[in-house]
């Protein structure tokens, strides 16, 4: 348990009443995890506001309420703390009681619509190849050393964080690689957060269902640059529009990586084949078992993180010829028939153009290319048309399905997709409702040296419809189908 003045260290108090001298012996912001002498934090959130809870917290135990607005009646031995901004609160809060375990290790933040995971992910695996105990806050997974835990969002909530990195920090982790989500960021997850280093990978379509326009979701992002530290770097994809600005501001030492222009870390592509990559890095080649142009970028950032954090080039460069594509992400299979499966996570219209062009560049053009491609429910409708016409103008035979419809109707999404689609290719598109029978469609199209992508979900093994989760593998099921003809 915990002084409740220690663990207020840095929270802008507005109003105070009650004692701080008590003890906290556990913190929530969802009121059904409040037990004894805990401190209960009032949110408002997106779906319902804490301030609503405040009493119900009381009632099961809470001796402290942090809130932006006081309940119209006070009760006796509870400590009230107005704040003006309870997520920010949240952060700081989460920070101390478990005595700010981001100072205690090297933790890397990684941004952007697209590469994240991989990067994330690819990092990790790295310096715990070249000895270092690391850890992973991904999309994906958690880990902690080689401890792996499930990762219910892309960057979890501040306590949630808090709670990892103390673990990483009490097993001896020294480095730890993270997704940094515009979300995480908006809703102030990341606040108190020490970070060592951040790293920008792209700007695209993407969440603009949260975010109001595109340039407040380009500001959220670089906000993340701009609190960096003097002691921290900022690594920024400059071969992006938005990479120069995401430096502008920022206290940290400015650090770029580029395929296209001059950078401080910089690639050059001679070889590109399903089977791998051959990059020229500093002046030496090596060979990546990962494809295509935008994982040569990925590769890139990794080795500048290695080489910002003082690794030796050359086994950073060794490590990386090691190194394979992270679940979900361009993931692909050979079928006893001979037609090659491909399942990645592009969700976005500019992660399913360089998946779709990563193909085209790689293929003869004597295949055909059978693009499945669906849209989440309750995301950002504007990028379905979009998605639409990139698959049925990049692809032979582009089949629209359903991807995690949540609470709409899935046919509705597939015909909102449609829209997107050109009299010219219309002639091109499918629609099969079923996911699992579009995958089987694809199959029975599909002849011998063929290529079939399955777009949207990528390492997920579910479906998301009407509030409810059933199980469903794209790898899994299309190795069952394409396997068993």
């Amino acid at each position: 348990m915990q002084k409740l003045k220690d663990i207020l260290y840095k929270v802008a108090i507005v109003d105070l009443i009650g004692s701080t001298d008590i003890r906290i012996k556990d913190i929530a912001f969802d009121s059904r995890k409040v037990t004894s002498n805990s401190l209960f934090i009032a949110q408002k959130g997106l779906q319902t506001d804490g301030h609503l809870y405040i009493k119900k917290a009381i009632a099961l135990g809470a001796n402290t309420i942090i809130c932006e607005e006081l309940p119209k009646s006070l009760q006796n031995a509870i400590t009230y703390v107005v704040v003006k901004d309870s997520d920010i609160a949240l952060s700081y809060i989460a920070a101390n009681y478990y005595d700010n375990p981001s100072k205690k290790l090297d933790l890397i933040g990684i941004t952007g619509t697209n590469g994240k995971t991989t990067l994330a992910s690819l990092s990790y695996k790295l310096f715990q190849k070249a000895g270092f105990p690391s850890g992973l806050l991904s999309t994906v997974q958690i880990k902690v050393g080689d401890i792996s835990y499930p990762a219910t969002h892309t960057t979890p909530d501040a306590l949630t964080i808090n709670r990892y990195l103390d673990e990483m920090v009490a097993t001896g982790v020294s480095h730890c690689f993270m997704e940094v989500s515009s979300h995480g960021i908006h809703q102030k997850r990341t606040e108190s957060l020490h970070f060592r280093g951040g790293v920008f990978t792209n700007l695209t379509h993407d969440h603009l269902d949260y975010h109001k326009s595109f340039s407040e979701y380009r500001d959220v992002k670089k906000s993340f640059f701009d609190k960096l530290p003097k002691t921290a770097f900022a690594l920024v994809n400059i071969d992006d529009k938005n990479g120069k600005l995401m430096l502008q501001n920022t206290k940290a030492q400015k650090r770029t990586y580029a395929l296209k222009t001059l950078a401080d870390y910089k690639a050059k592509i001679i070889e590109n084949q399903f089977e791998g990559l051959l990059l020229q890095i500093d002046g030496k080649e090596v060979w990546t078992r990962l494809i295509g142009s935008f994982n040569a970028y990925n590769i890139l950032a990794i080795y500048g993180i290695a080489c910002e954090l003082n690794l030796n080039q050359t086994e950073v460069l060794r490590i990386i010829s090691e190194l394979e594509s992270v679940a979900g992400r361009f993931q692909y299979f050979v079928s006893d028939s001979g037609i090659t499966t491909i399942v990645d996570y592009a969700h976005t219209p500019d992660a399913l153009k360089n998946v779709l062009q990563t193909i085209n560049d790689i293929r003869t053009n004597n295949e055909t290319l059978i693009t499945i491609i669906g849209c989440g429910g309750d995301r950002d409708k504007a990028k379905r048309p979009k998605m639409a016409h990139i698959a049925s103008v990049m692809s032979n035979q582009a089949i629209f399905t359903s991807d995690n419809p949540r609470s709409e109707d899935p046919q509705k999404i597939i015909d909102e997709m449609e829209t997107g689609v050109s009299a010219e290719n219309y002639k091109k598109t499918l629609s099969i409702l079923d996911r699992k029978q579009a995958i089987k469609t694809a199959n029975k199209l599909a002849q011998n040296r063929d290529i079939i992508l399955i777009a949207g979900k990528g390492h997920e093994t579910y479906q998301e419809i009407k509030g409810k989760r059933y199980d469903f593998d794209d790898y899994k099921i299309a190795q069952e189908i394409l396997n068993s003809q």
